[in-house]
C-alpha cells in the first residue's frame, strides 16, 4: 500500500512537472515570436469616440505585458458601424497573433438574430482576448429637446441619431420603439460614431442618442453633462449604474415575459462593453499570451492611473469569460431568439 501511495505521488509530481514544462515551452515560444514584432489594434470607428479612446489607452501599456515586449500600434478602420473591421479581422487579418480588434459589441449577436446581411464571421470562433469594462449605456437628449423623461419619450415625437445597423446607437432605440410603440424616428448613417452623433445633436439634426456609453460620456463629453447640455432619461443595461439611481432602467419597464426575455438577450451585450478579439486560427500559446497580457494590463498601475485620469471605467472581463458569455448567448432558446430578432430591427 505504501508503495502504491508513493507511486501515485510520483505520477502526480511527474504530471505537474510535465505541465509546467509545457507551459514554459509555450511561453518561450511566444516570447521568441513576439520579440521585435509589431501588434496592431484595429478600431472599428473613427478617432475621437469611446472605442478609439479605450483602444489607444490599452495600446500604450499592452506591449510591455506581452512576452517579447512587441511594439503596439492602434489604427482606425471605420465603416458600417464597425462591421468592416469585424469582417476584416475574421477573414483578412493575419492569424499569427499580431492583430487584434475592437468593434461594436452589438454586432456580436447580429447573425444569431437573423441579421446576417453584410456579416462574414462566426462570433463563437473569434479568439476573445477580454473586455475592458461591462457597463451601462443611456438615452440622452439635447437640452433644447422637449424630451426630459421616459414619459416624454412615450408621448412626444423625437429624433434619435445612429451610426449603422447592429451598433448600439441603432439597436437600442429600435427595441424601445417597437416594444413601447414610441413616437421615435431613427436617423442613421453617422459613420464616425458617437462623436459625429454629438455634432448632429449640437447642429439640431437629431435630438438625442440611445446606446450612448455612460463611461464614454463621462470621459469625452463630461462638459455637456456638467453644463446641462444633455439630459439622461433612460439606462440600458441589466442593472443600474450607481451614479444614476433615479434614472429608469430598461429591464424595470413593464413588458410581457417574452419581451423581457428578448430584451435581456439583447442587453446582455453590455456585459462585454469594450471587447477585444483576435482572429480565429491564432496558435493557442499566442492567444494565451495575449489574454494574460490583457489581464496584466488591467492591473497595471500606470494603465489604471491613466484610465482614471481619462474617466474610463475599468471593470474588466477576461477572455475566457467573454468566450463563455458569447457561447451562452448563442445557446439561447429559439423562441427568445425569434422575439429578440423581431424587436431588434
Amino acid at each position: 500500500m505504501k508503495c502504491l501511495k508513493l507511486s501515485i505521488v510520483a505520477t502526480v509530481v511527474a504530471a505537474a512537472v510535465a505541465i509546467g514544462s509545457a507551459s514554459a515551452i509555450a511561453a518561450d515560444a511566444a516570447e521568441q515570436f513576439y520579440r521585435g514584432r509589431t501588434v496592431q489594434i484595429m478600431v472599428g470607428f473613427g478617432p475621437g469616440g469611446g472605442y478609439d479612446l479605450y483602444a489607444r489607452t490599452l495600446g500604450r501599456y499592452l506591449g510591455k505585458h506581452i512576452p517579447g515586449r512587441p511594439t503596439v500600434i492602434t489604427q482606425n478602420m471605420p465603416g458600417a458601424g464597425s462591421l468592416k473591421v469585424m469582417n476584416y479581422l475574421y477573414n483578412a487579418a493575419r492569424k499569427d497573433g499580431t492583430v487584434i480588434g475592437t468593434f461594436a459589441r452589438g454586432l456580436v449577436i447580429e447573425p444569431l438574430l437573423g441579421h446576417a446581411k453584410g456579416t462574414a464571421f462566426e462570433a463563437t470562433k473569434f479568439n476573445w482576448i477580454g473586455s475592458i469594462s461591462n457597463e451601462v449605456s443611456v438615452c440622452a437628449f439635447w437640452h433644447t429637446s422637449p424630451i426630459k423623461s421616459w414619459e416624454d419619450m412615450k408621448t412626444k415625437p423625437h429624433t434619435i441619431g445612429g451610426s449603422a445597423a447592429g451598433a448600439d446607437s441603432d439597436v437600442f432605440p429600435t427595441v424601445l420603439r417597437k416594444v413601447y410603440n414610441l413616437p421615435m424616428k431613427l436617423v442613421t448613417g453617422y459613420s464616425g460614431g458617437g462623436a459625429d452623433i454629438n455634432l448632429g445633436m449640437e447642429r439640431g439634426e437629431v435630438q438625442g442618442r440611445c446606446g450612448w456609453s455612460y463611461s464614454s460620456m463621462l470621459s469625452q463629453s463630461r462638459a455637456l453633462l456638467d453644463g446641462k447640455k444633455i439630459n439622461i432619461v433612460m439606462q440600458l443595461a441589466l442593472e443600474k449604474h450607481e451614479d444614476l439611481p433615479n434614472v429608469p432602467l430598461i429591464m424595470d419597464l413593464p413588458a410581457s415575459p417574452q419581451d423581457k426575455a428578448a430584451m435581456r438577450l439583447i442587453v446582455s451585450r453590455q456585459s462585454i462593453a469594450r471587447p477585444f478579439a483576435a482572429p480565429p486560427g491564432v496558435p493557442p500559446e499566442r492567444v494565451k499570451a495575449l489574454r494574460d497580457a490583457f489581464d496584466a494590463t488591467m492591473k497595471d498601475p500606470d494603465f489604471v492611473k491613466e484610465a482614471t485620469r481619462l474617466a474610463l471605467e475599468v471593470r474588466p472581463v477576461n477572455g475566457v469569460d467573454v468566450d463563455r458569455l458569447i457561447r451562452e448567448i448563442y445557446a439561447s432558446p429559439p423562441e427568445v431568439i425569434k422575439r429578440a430578432s423581431e424587436i431588434e430591427r
